[in-house]
């Protein structure tokens, strides 16, 4: 059985596609490992990258990778609405197949002294690789984004866990991690009024009451003009896409807000989607089918989710030959 991981570093550009076409070049028709895809967001100023294969082919290309972004991007000079300590902002491992969390951990820890090594960038483990608790959790590592890091990494509690308690001055800091499939959904709001998103976002994200393992807050997409709850899915198997989207159309009907599409950045276990699929089926009185295709996954995923922009290739099985 081949080994195969999936890792999604994100890195500070989304806008100057120019600079992310160079940044990503590095990365393509490499041996070892696919670039599955590469999503930049101008109004996150974000790019989210998919690699999937041979966890060492993948360490080995993540080393040119950080060298491009750091010539490229100096975070002095970078907004965006996405919260972000780092050029490169994180580099999670997931265990996909013939690989487990520990060996993913072992991946993460490799990765992150080679980019200390030779680069002097701080790094931070979060997740399963985190050593301390209060660094599981990415948003807590991440608080106070690069400008509030230069003071916070010289706190004895923020020492970072490779390189000195000092910020790269240009490139900033980066979160190195392993952790299961984490699902990047975006629920689309039809409207421009952030405090109301913001309202409908604290009833479902963990932290202010709502359903555990989901993150979440208010977006405002200037460039398709509207909002975004924009969310991170920790663990899908114990809350699912259809219940967060539920409750998502609940609570924006009493604000007369209509829910139009959603969005999936990076890739989505098939599991994520039949389990979402499964539930509509039975509201509906329809026979469900768990070994249906992946095309009548993404057919279905598309009508009952109301995914924009989506294939079978968002689908983690479909990029594993």
């Amino acid at each position: 059985m081949l080994r195969i991981v999936q890792c999604v570093p994100n890195f500070s550009e989304g806008r100057d596609l120019n600079k992310v076409e160079e940044i990503v070049s590095v990365l393509k028709n490499k041996k070892g490992f696919n670039l599955v895809s590469y999503e930049p967001d101008k109004d996150y100023n974000r790019t989210v990258v998919t690699l999937l294969g041979d966890p060492e082919a993948i360490i080995d290309a993540l080393i040119p990778f950080t060298d491009k972004v750091l010539h490229l991007i100096d975070m002095n000079y970078q907004t965006g609405e996405h919260a972000r300590m780092g050029a490169i902002d994180v580099i999670p491992f997931i265990p996909i197949q013939g690989v487990n969390m520990d060996e993913c951990i072992v991946y993460a820890n490799k990765v992150a002294k080679l980019i200390n090594d030779q680069f002097d960038i701080p790094i931070f483990m979060y997740a399963e690789a985190a050593n301390k608790k209060t660094r599981v959790k990415l948003p807590n590592i991440r608080k106070g984004e690069f400008e509030g890091m230069k003071e916070k990494i010289k706190e004895e509690k923020w020492s970072p866990d490779y390189g000195k308690p000092e910020i790269h001055p240009t490139f900033g800091v980066i979160g190195v991690g392993a952790r299961i499939p984490l699902v990047a959904y975006n629920i689309d709001l039809d409207t421009d009024n952030t405090k109301r998103t913001g309202a409908i976002a604290r009833a479902i994200r963990f932290s202010s009451g709502g359903f555990r393992h989901i993150q979440a807050g208010p977006v405002l997409l200037e460039s398709r003009g509207h909002t975004q709850v924009t969310m991170n899915i920790l663990n899908y198997k114990k809350n699912p896409l259809y219940r967060v989207l539920e409750t998502v159309k609940m609570e924006a009907s009493r604000y007369h807000i209509n829910v139009p599409s959603c969005e999936l950045v990076g890739l989505i276990p098939k599991e994520a989607l039949l389990k979402t699929i499964k539930y509509y089926f039975q509201v509906e009185g329809k026979e469900f089918n768990e070994n249906m295709s992946l095309e009548e996954i993404t057919k279905y995923s598309i009508e009952y989710i109301g995914f924009r922009d989506f294939d079978k290739y968002k689908i983690i099985e479909a990029n594993i030959n």
